[in-house]
């Protein structure tokens, strides 16, 4: 498997190719965390995460996949994505790549299902173009 960072994601212009960066392929159904999943939640409720969260929140400009006009609303659920997917082992043994930079993405709950199971048509592909009385239907 090769070693995806955010060094190398970043050089993508566009969101279509950072996300087919992203992309998991064939690894769709494995688990990583099984009965097991109650670590990841002790993880993701620490103080130490949500102090990393808040750092990659504002490094990357609050855009989904650090894109510029692919900004995450406040009513987004908000993902920080593990780039090299993390495992037990790595959440017990305080694997550094849990809390590498490199290693992680910030993302919008659709983006980061996409890039999991493959489903491109839960991607926002482009920021909305609004035009004068577009939600109107009347006014046309």
């Amino acid at each position: 498997m090769r070693i995806k960072t955010y060094s190398e994601l970043i050089t993508l212009p566009t969101f279509e190719e950072r996300y087919q960066y992203l992309r998991i392929e064939g690894a769709i159904g494995i688990a990583t965390f099984g009965y097991d999943r109650y670590l990841n939640q002790v993880l993701y409720t620490s103080k130490e995460w949500r102090a990393f969260r808040d750092t990659i929140i504002i490094r990357d400009d609050g855009n989904d996949l650090a894109c510029k006009g692919f900004d995450l609303s406040r009513g987004s659920r908000i993902t920080v994505h593990h780039i090299n997917p993390i495992t037990v082992e790595d959440v017990l043994n305080r694997n550094p790549k849990v809390f590498d930079p490199d290693n992680v993405i910030l993302t919008c709950h659709n983006t980061h299902m996409a890039i999991h199971y493959g489903d491109e048509s839960l991607l926002i592909t482009g920021p909305i173009v609004r035009t004068k009385n577009d939600t109107c239907p009347w006014r046309h």
